[in-house]
């Protein structure tokens, strides 16, 4: 991983945190969890598995992230209503990462499903940001 891999997770949970406070049906604070606890209420949000590579002849790197989100609603409205609203909070928004520059941030793709045709409703968005060191 790169220097700016955790300020960059860091930076998306405060800058999803602000902006999906208003939003009752994820509680007060918003339930987002790295790992979400056992029992923990839906919906919610979990800031999942991510990559990063390098860019060649730059100090820069560009980071691969997943966002899940997690409902138990009869039907797809609740994880379509949080999922455009974290897209809204990240694709082409400027926040700052401690110890780097976000060049950019954008939504790659985002996909609603109910696993093993199960109660839960999922939905999966993936994101990928750019950074640049300051040293």
């Amino acid at each position: 991983m790169t220097p700016a891999s955790l300020p960059l997770q860091k930076a998306v949970y405060e800058r999803l945190l602000a902006d999906l406070a208003s939003f009752e049906e994820l509680g007060g604070p918003p339930r987002i969890f790295d790992a979400p606890p056992a029992g923990a209420p839906f919906p919610y949000v979990v800031i999942g598995e991510a990559s990063v590579s390098k860019l060649p002849g730059h100090d820069a790197a560009a980071h691969d992230f997943r966002i899940e989100i997690f409902s138990r609603h009869a039907g797809r409205r609740e994880v379509k209503l949080i999922l455009d609203r974290v897209v809204e909070a990240l694709h082409d928004a400027d926040f700052p990462v401690d110890g780097a520059r976000l060049v950019n941030c954008r939504f790659v793709f985002g996909d609603i499903f109910r696993p093993d045709g199960g109660e839960t409703f999922r939905g999966l968005l993936r994101f990928r940001c750019v950074t640049e060191s300051l040293t």
